[in-house]
């Protein structure tokens, strides 16, 4: 079964643009969680724009699913919010401080050592730890000498190009997933995916675990609702 996790940086993106507490975050959360979904994912950035550190200790009291926090290790409040809080899974990002939003995956080779370190820590206190990884076989390659128990395949170029030519969209996605299941690396994918593209992807990634999808997901709930919006995802990943 591939898992459902809902990124919520959106909801809270939309509270802080008229600051208060509306939309109220955790009660999206608590709801979100009540239409079906298997996870709640957290990006909190540097700057706190969207997700804050208080939000992320809030919302560690009340998921019941999974707790996903993805970040940048580099930075060491990231490294100290992640070790405080012990979410179930911490997905590393090499995002930049300046990014609008995350747009590449790790160099594994040239990073190995410092991922290596990174992990270590995270797993030695109980963490699933997962890379963000672009599609290619050295890097899949790479991700397994760092002892890191998934990869998230970063999938921008898959639903960039799906419209256009969905096999040749997939094809590399395929392949890393193939090189990925050989070398016993859990598979996460996310970034871009939609109810358009979502079953497709999971069709063609054999033994995908998990999905991370946020932006899409917040925009449809916007015309169907959020309970809808979650069983239509749902029911992508089911079919």
């Amino acid at each position: 079964m591939t898992r459902l996790s809902v990124n919520v940086n959106k909801i809270a993106t939309l509270r802080n643009a008229r600051g208060g507490n509306t939309p109220d975050l955790i009660e999206f959360t608590k709801l979100i969680e009540r239409y079906g979904a298997q996870g709640i994912t957290v990006h909190p950035r540097p700057d706190q724009r969207h997700i804050t550190y208080k939000d992320v200790y809030a919302l560690k009291e009340v998921v019941t699913t999974e707790f996903n926090i993805e970040g940048n290790p580099k930075e060491k409040k990231f490294i100290d919010l992640v070790l405080d809080v012990i979410p179930d899974q911490v997905t590393l990002v090499p995002d930049n401080n300046n990014q609008l939003t995350s747009d590449h995956g790790w160099d594994t080779l040239k990073e190995k050592d410092f991922l290596i370190e990174t992990i270590s820590l995270f797993k030695s206190k109980g963490i699933r730890t997962s890379i963000f990884v672009d599609p290619q076989i050295e890097l899949i390659e790479g991700a397994k000498n760092t002892s890191t128990d998934r990869i998230e395949l970063y999938t921008e170029s898959y639903a960039n190009n799906f419209s256009k030519n969905k096999s040749n969209a997939i094809a590399a996605f395929i392949e890393a997933s193939e090189i990925a299941n050989q070398l016993d690396i859990g598979i996460n994918a996310g970034h871009d995916l939609s109810l358009e593209n979502l079953n497709y992807f999971k069709s063609n990634i054999s033994n995908l675990m998990e999905v991370s999808i946020g932006h899409a997901l917040v925009s449809d709930a916007l015309i169907y609702g959020m309970e809808k919006t979650i069983k239509k995802y749902l029911f992508e990943l089911c079919n």
